[in-house]
């Protein structure tokens, strides 16, 4: 950190109560996590008292081995892996070329085609309307149909059309006068130098199937379908019901709580190893994507 003896009295306020800001602001992110995973490593009976604030109380692992031994979980853990991977590459599929297409100058009906994509941003058919495409179009309670169903989002193809129009036109001219076509100059040109806005979409991508809930809870019957997210309700929906298992948490060295809390943990994993790979695109692409030079 610069000298702070170099900043007349007025800047020095600034810094330090920026600094105090950023302060209460991490602490405010991280202290959700760190709660989480300190109850996920409470006894049951401290859960349920409301006695773990910061560190675990009575540290155990008993709510993990509830939820490792548990078969659902890990299908449900393949079946959010599938959602997340597929769709991401599903959503990439579409929203690429389609952000490149809107792109060109020389689309036919340009602004017309722009605007139907950010008119979806702001309007939407409903919830029942959807539900009732789905049916028609046979994608109830099926893999594919929440990997198709959900892969184009009107803010995802905006955000990479504005990092296209960024892109000097010499690259492009540079590969036409090599006699390349429209497919090349998109694979060749535009996606190595686009890597930024691509890893942000795909980002959000990934961030968003892997916490989709409502709509995987609404179309899917089979349980050996639902991906984590639904299998989390259904075992607080279950337990939280279960007599049985109600009168065992008296004793029990876990609880619903303590059991709920290990599964979000859990679930929580992959995305904190892959958000590191893409952060360093993430500014980069938001910047220069969202804002249209």
């Amino acid at each position: 950190m610069a000298n702070m003896n170099l900043y007349s009295r007025g800047d020095r306020l600034f810094v330090i109560l920026n600094m105090i800001l950023i302060g209460l602001f991490t602490i405010a992110t991280l202290y959700p996590f760190i709660y989480i995973a300190s109850l996920s490593m409470s006894t049951g009976f401290a859960a349920r008292a409301g006695s773990v604030v910061l560190t675990p109380v009575g540290f155990t692992l008993e709510a993990y081995k509830q939820v490792i031994f548990d078969p659902e979980f890990w299908i449900s853990y393949k079946n959010t892996f599938i959602y997340t991977i597929g769709g991401t590459l599903m959503s990439l599929a579409f929203i690429i070329p389609g952000a490149y297409a809107l792109s060109r100058p020389q689309l036919v009906g340009r602004r017309f085609w722009n605007l139907m994509v950010a008119f979806t941003m702001w309007f939407h058919a409903g919830l029942i309307p959807f539900f009732l495409n789905m049916r028609d179009l046979g994608l109830l309670d099926s893999y594919l149909g929440i990997i198709i169903g959900f892969a184009v989002n009107g803010f995802n193809v905006i955000l990479l059309r504005n990092f296209f129009e960024s892109i000097p036109k010499s690259f492009e001219e540079a590969a036409r006068m090599d006699g390349a076509n429209e497919f090349q100059v998109l694979w060749k040109v535009y996606m190595p130098l686009s890597k930024p806005a691509i890893a942000t979409v795909a980002l959000f991508c990934v961030v968003s199937r892997w916490n989709g809930f409502f709509w995987a809870m609404v179309l899917l019957q089979d349980e050996k379908k639902i991906p984590l997210q639904v299998y989390l309700r259904h075992v607080i929906t279950t337990l939280s019901n279960n007599q049985d298992f109600s009168s065992k948490m008296l004793t029990a060295p876990f609880s619903v709580e303590t059991v709920t809390a290990a599964i979000m943990v859990c679930s929580i994993i992959p995305i904190l190893f892959i958000y590191p790979f893409l952060q360093k695109y993430f500014s980069k692409g938001i910047l220069m994507g969202g804002v249209k030079e």
